[in-house]
């Protein structure tokens, strides 16, 4: 028994922890402990930023959110489990300030990425 738990503490160890509770923000998405470990974890090149909360009033922050809410509300499985309490999936969403079904999400971030569009023609 004692050498059961001493391999799951090391297997523990050697999961990053961004794929642990420990990275991962209750209310959705990863905290910035999880970010960190993305980051440096072997393979991943990723540069993760917090999510955009509230109005996308930059161009980049347009572009983030609305391709974040294509992808996620795109994304397979249900809103809801068996118990009623919101997946990590719709958590995510709420984190990134969209409170509807994966369908106004998808409609949302198309919405925002032709805004993003727009504004990169203006520009040139």
């Amino acid at each position: 028994m004692v050498a059961l738990k001493a391999l799951v503490v090391i297997l523990m160890r050697k999961t990053p922890a961004w794929q642990r509770k420990e990275g991962q923000d209750p209310r959705g998405g990863l905290n910035p402990k999880g970010r960190a470990s993305y980051r440096t974890a072997k393979g991943k090149k990723g540069n993760l930023k917090a999510p955009v909360k509230g109005a996308a009033d930059t161009p980049e922050k347009i572009r983030r959110k609305g391709s974040f809410l294509v992808r996620m509300g795109s994304a397979k499985g249900p809103l809801k489990d068996e118990k009623g309490r919101p997946t990590r999936l719709k958590l995510s969403l709420v984190a990134w300030g969209h409170s509807g079904d994966k369908a106004s999400a998808v409609a949302k971030g198309r919405r925002l990425l032709a805004r993003y569009k727009k504004m990169q023609e203006r520009k040139a």
